[in-house]
């Protein structure tokens, strides 16, 4: 029999970046799509997963537990990833955070050969951990991520510096203990000090392009 099938097809490599909020993960895992190229890879942020809880009053919605497992649709996002593994197109959440509320719209990721996971917590639930090929947790001190969140969330998410400050200390702090930071003993690569890290960067950027190629020459010799 001559010619390829769809089955034939190199399976996607799937990548987990997590790490405690503010530790850099997203500029590793921008770093890695800027190195590697984004045609290659479909992109998919765990908090963009968060549960909509459009239907609560503005108050209630400020006082979910967002650092908490049950505050995400980790089986959506599983389902996606499974999707994708598959072939499938899959339409992304969009979050607005200044809302606490899922927006309408929605992003269209198609498959691609690589598939980039980020988030604190992707590797605190199994279903989702067994998909991964590559775990790399971001590891940096408790002061810079509380100093890089009290920044984020004040400019960009519309937040005082006093909520951000309770939240931290009632939720995100506890919650990193809890959950966060034990998942780093799953990983595969630790990364110290995240997106400054040049030399980790681009050691797992050479890795990842080696297997990428690979995964290329499969596709084209089947």
């Amino acid at each position: 029999m001559t010619g390829k099938t769809p089955s034939h097809r190199a399976r996607p490599l799937v990548i987990g970046i997590a790490g405690g909020s503010g530790s850099g993960k997203t500029t590793v895992a921008q770093s890695l799509i800027a190195r590697v190229g984004e045609e290659h890879i479909a992109f998919l942020p765990h908090d963009a997963y968060y549960h909509d809880f459009s239907h609560l009053p503005p108050e209630e919605r400020a006082r979910v537990n967002y650092d908490h497992p049950d505050a995400l649709e980790t089986s959506l996002l599983v389902q996606h990833i499974q999707d994708l593994l598959a072939g499938k197109a899959i339409e992304r959440p969009v979050y607005d955070f200044t809302q606490h509320a899922r927006r309408p719209e929605t992003v269209r990721v198609e498959p691609r050969p690589i598939i980039l996971v980020e988030g604190i917590l992707i590797f605190v639930e199994p279903e989702l951990r067994r998909l991964f090929d590559i775990k790399i947790y971001v590891d940096t001190d408790a002061d810079i991520r509380f100093i890089r969140r009290l920044l984020r969330d004040v400019e960009e998410r519309g937040r005082t510096v006093e909520s951000v400050i309770k939240q931290y200390l009632t939720t995100v702090r506890p919650m990193h203990m809890e959950f966060v930071e034990p998942s780093k003993r799953y990983a595969d690569i630790i990364v110290p000090e995240g997106g400054f890290n040049r030399v980790a960067l681009d050691m797992i950027a050479a890795r990842v392009q080696r297997l990428l190629e690979e995964r290329t020459d499969v596709r084209h010799t089947e």
